[in-house]
């Protein structure tokens, strides 16, 4: 069992910067995969950045060049820092982490962009 705690969401004015933070109650060095998805009001959940077992860090085009998804293996917590926000980025986060047979999710975290 995995517990997820995000946090570091909140409003923000367009072009600032978050950055949300992904605490996982146990060693994150065992699991799969681990990101972030977001789902904005009326639209499908997305893939927004993530590390593959392999270490490989993924992101979602509409993001590339200003989100950067990071990770401290001794504090078990993965990082979003995301620059140069856009109201198109209003959304809810959540983060998520699978092992070999089970996937686990925060409980989300909002992020607005608007003047």
């Amino acid at each position: 069992q995995v517990q997820l705690v995000e946090s570091g969401g909140g409003l923000v004015q367009p072009g600032g910067s978050l950055r949300l933070s992904c605490a996982a109650s146990s060693s994150i060095t065992r699991i799969y995969t681990m990101g972030w998805y977001r789902q904005a009001p009326g639209k499908q959940r997305e893939l927004v950045a993530e590390f593959t077992r392999g270490g490989i860090s993924n992101y979602a085009d509409s993001v590339k060049g200003r989100f950067t998804i990071s990770r401290d293996n001794a504090k078990n917590t993965i990082y979003l820092q995301m620059n140069s926000l856009e109201p198109e980025d209003t959304a809810v986060y959540s983060c998520y982490a699978t092992t070999a047979t089970l996937a686990y999710w925060g409980q989300g975290t909002q992020v607005t962009i608007s003047s």
